[in-house]
């Protein structure tokens, strides 16, 4: 039983340590792909790639953080403990809302730049 749960715990910190290398890795391809493709140099096209970069680690740090938060409150309910059972209800409830608010922007945030790009 306990070697289950040191398994476990390592497994997650293994993918809680790497995670944040994933939306990192793609930011600084999509820098380094946006400074060919303008062709243009200076610190501005870095900042700008850089700010682009921390926006969508931002993004994923959030989808990733709610979705854990809704997993491990739906496995926190009791019987026994009525109270915290509310209180993780309530804050399922606010994390769903929170994952809806954020793919709806980013849903018609695509859109908008798709409409944009087109004129």
């Amino acid at each position: 039983m306990e070697k289950d749960l040191v398994q476990k715990r390592f497994l997650w910190g293994l993918l809680l340590s790497w995670t944040p290398w994933v939306p990192t890795l793609f930011g600084v391809g999509w820098v380094v792909v946006g400074v060919l493709n303008s062709k243009a140099t200076g610190i501005a096209v870095v900042a700008g790639g850089i700010a682009e970069l921390l926006v969508w680690w931002g993004i994923t740090a959030t989808l990733i953080s709610q979705i854990a938060a809704i997993i491990w409150l739906a496995r926190s309910f009791s019987t026994t403990h009525i109270w915290r059972s509310l209180v993780a209800a309530a804050s399922i409830f606010a994390s769903t809302v929170t994952l809806f608010l954020v793919c709806a922007f980013l849903f018609w945030g695509h859109r908008i730049w798709e409409h944009a790009a087109s004129r």
